[in-house]
């Protein structure tokens, strides 16, 4: 992933691709904050807070000002969830926020892909927690698993899968896409479509016709579902092999 970045005296401007907007790292919250964005208040590295206007502990703020057609307080609340999930927050404090779920692919695609730009700058956002996370499901990667063949039968999409090594999805050739996604109301592309576009627009060489004419690798079942079918449902339960056992449960970490 190319990025163009900004580095000024008081703060560091990084521009997200597709033109989804920028993220603005400081060292105080700036008083001319968009509306239309989300702060993460961090304190020795680590998230404190999300939307904390005074948090005086805080010293280091990331403001995330996102494109105008997504919903800032979704996001924060996304930031929120995976903070509880992680062991980070004792308790979600946008808990009266709903997220609609033709909303939640969109919303999750984003902060994604915030995560993994922060991660890459060196920010581990999370504190280390012994506690298995709640609500949210842990997989685990076996040589066994290695060896299934997983299917795809999903909306007008068809494939074969393994997942080879960790961070390695094998797609294999012949593999059938959806050729369109869903838009939103007002007939735009959302983020999780814009990702999709842009992953098929990497292997646009082995696609002919909507049909992969040779085999593609990606890095996550959350990819495989995004690269074939645009998202928009649990990809862990739409791989599944020759049995009709999903890949969720082959790899699901049980306490």
């Amino acid at each position: 992933m190319e990025l163009k970045v900004k580095i000024l005296k008081d703060q560091t401007e990084i521009a997200l691709p597709d033109n989804q907007g920028r993220i603005v790292i400081t060292r105080k919250l700036a008083r001319n904050k968009s509306a239309n964005s989300v702060t993460l208040s961090l304190k020795a590295g680590k998230l404190v807070g999300v939307q904390s206007q005074d948090n005086v502990d805080a010293d280091r703020i990331i403001t995330i000002q996102a494109s105008w057609d997504l919903e800032p307080a979704y996001l924060a609340k996304r930031f929120a969830q995976y903070a509880v999930e992680r062991g980070t927050f004792k308790a979600d404090p946008f808990a009266n926020t709903k997220i609609p779920s033709s909303q939640l692919p969109t919303i999750n695609a984003f902060r994604d892909l915030i995560l993994t730009i922060l991660a890459g700058l060196g920010f581990e956002l999370f504190a280390t927690s012994k506690k298995t996370p709640k609500g949210k499901p842990r997989h685990r990667w076996t040589k066994k698993v290695s060896q299934v063949a997983f299917k795809v039968d999903y909306d007008g999409s068809r494939a074969t899968v393994y997942w080879r090594k960790r961070n390695e999805m094998l797609l294999k050739a012949g593999a059938v896409m959806k050729p369109e996604p869903e838009l939103n109301k007002d007939g735009s592309l959302g983020f999780a479509a814009k990702f999709a576009e842009r992953l098929r627009s990497e292997h646009s060489d082995a696609v002919a016709d909507f049909v992969t004419t040779k085999d593609i690798i990606l890095k996550s079942v959350n990819e495989v579902g995004l690269f074939l079918y645009f998202g928009g449902t649990n990809s862990w339960l739409v791989l599944r092999d020759e049995d009709g056992k999903s890949i969720e449960a082959w790899t699901i970490v049980k306490n």
